[in-house]
């Protein structure tokens, strides 16, 4: 690959980063903001029921794209109009095909989880919804081969605000399920809408026999592996509205949605990055071990101190905060998620490290074990600690990080303490701060802003001192890269 094509990858995946993370930012203090007047306004109950059900979709999604959009966006060679074509008519059939079923099946399904009218029509919602983001498949597929991320941020900045603000009137309107209802159809009309105007395409109705069946080498591999995350994530969700009353599963998906703000801020930009890039420096292994330093300490220096910052401050808020003390029960699950969550942060851009140079096979074994465990545990730790078995089933899996390190180091020489060593070592020290300093200050709004300021202040003192040279060559790649 030409040496420019090397500097134009950097720039972009820079500059898609740091894209990524100001939309990313912009979103989460809307959707922070949304779900605290939303978890005001609705009962655990209501919140678990969007939950469970918006698990039952995603599993249903599943089987509408097999793999054919990741195999686009790893796909060496550029790609073609037969690729595009069939990827879209045959991701169209599957989708049209498990919509029907599921308007079709809607109110079996609503009885098997006890679901009222609204329930039921939040479900119809969410399965014409999921038809509108299919439509948006090929214009994002192109976007990302293009790192052009600056440009995709644009309809997911519309949805989620077209989103959240229906929600949160019609909840404060007293209109309880049915705001999660309106609020998706309106999110799926905004951003198909928009994706066609930042990146317009024609639909191309053809199928290529030979072009499906080379996508299919590594698509079929790589949604096997979504397959599984579907099995270890959204079915376990369903599964647990089963067994569970939906108050408790309400308890688990606040505590998981706020221990993942991290991850919601931070991870999900890079991780939507890091894929084409790593597909993009395949060829050479040196490029890509730097790509992989770099991910990891940018990854940690950003999502440690938040995580010790959600540990220490979570419960003074919750009995500050008038009507937020329903939400005390979730705490111990909440605690438990955090950890998890920093794992997780962790061991996804190995993953994707692994996916990306084609060791799909590898990370399919990954995805199996994870899955068998996961079910293993939460069945068996529900039964000892009740709802909180889920986040502590989670925490356990979460650990085989290790694992995914050593395998990931077979293909590229990243040193993984390295680059998590300073940010732990402040993260931890930050926490120390924080723990002595709410021992000693009132539990007031104002003292918990300067205690959570300060240790801000501690946690990057420290880091600097720690990794002077990284941040300062940190801090000079994204301003060559964003000027």
């Amino acid at each position: 690959m030409a040496e420019i094509d090397i500097e134009l990858i950097k720039r972009r995946s820079v500059v898609g980063v740091v894209a990524l993370t100001a939309r990313t930012f912009l979103l989460q203090i809307i959707a922070f903001g949304a779900t605290f007047l939303l978890t005001l306004f609705l009962s655990p109950e209501t919140f678990g029921v969007f939950y469970v059900v918006s698990a039952i979709i995603s599993f249903l999604a599943y089987f509408s794209d097999i793999g054919l959009a990741a195999a686009l966006v790893q796909k060496k060679e550029e790609v073609t109009r037969e690729d595009l074509g069939t990827t879209f008519v045959i991701q169209q059939v599957l989708v049209i095909t498990l919509v029907t079923v599921s308007l079709v099946l809607s109110g079996r399904i609503a009885s098997f989880y006890r679901l009222d009218e609204m329930g039921v029509w939040l479900f119809r919602a969410l399965a014409v919804s999921f038809f509108f983001s299919s439509l948006k498949t090929i214009p994002s597929v192109l976007l990302e081969r293009r790192l052009a991320f600056d440009r995709l941020v644009i309809p997911h900045i519309i949805e989620t605000v077209g989103f959240y603000g229906v929600a949160v009137y019609l909840a404060w309107q007293g209109h309880g399920i049915a705001s999660f209802t309106w609020a998706v159809m309106v999110r799926g009309l905004l951003g198909l809408i928009a994706m066609y105007i930042v990146e317009p395409w024609l639909p191309v109705l053809v199928i290529n026999k030979q072009s499906a069946r080379r996508l299919m080498r590594f698509g079929l591999p790589f949604q096997l592996n979504s397959f599984l995350a579907l099995l270890k994530d959204d079915l376990l969700t369903v599964f647990l509205g089963r067994v569970l009353p939906f108050a408790e599963v309400g308890y688990i998906g606040w505590a998981k949605k706020w221990a993942e703000v991290p991850l919601r801020l931070i991870m999900d930009s890079v991780i939507r990055v890091t894929f084409p890039t790593f597909s993009r420096l395949q060829h050479d292994r040196q490029l890509l071990q730097k790509a992989i330093d770099k991910t990891l300490f940018g990854l940690s220096m950003a999502i440690l101190p938040i995580s010790a910052g959600l540990l220490f401050f979570v419960h003074p808020m919750v009995e500050l905060i008038p009507k937020y003390g329903k939400w005390e029960p979730a705490l111990v699950s909440f605690y438990l998620f955090v950890f998890s969550s920093a794992f997780a942060a962790l061991s996804t851009p190995l993953m994707n490290a692994l996916n990306a140079m084609g060791k799909i096979r590898t990370t399919l074994k990954f995805m199996v074990g994870w899955t068998v465990s996961t079910w293993f545990f939460t069945v068996l730790f529900i039964s000892l600690f009740g709802f909180n078995g889920v986040a502590v089933s989670l925490f356990v899996v979460s650990t085989s990080v290790y694992f995914v390190v050593r395998v990931t180091k077979t293909i590229a020489d990243f040193s993984f303490i390295a680059n998590v060593r300073g940010p732990v070592i402040s993260a931890v020290v930050q926490g120390g701060a924080y723990a002595l300093m709410l021992s000693v200050v009132p539990h007031t709004f104002m003292w918990l802003f300067v205690s959570g300021v300060l240790g801000v202040i501690l946690y990057g003192s420290m880091l600097y001192a720690i990794e002077t040279s990284r941040i300062k060559a940190f801090i000079g790649t994204i301003r060559r890269s964003t000027t």
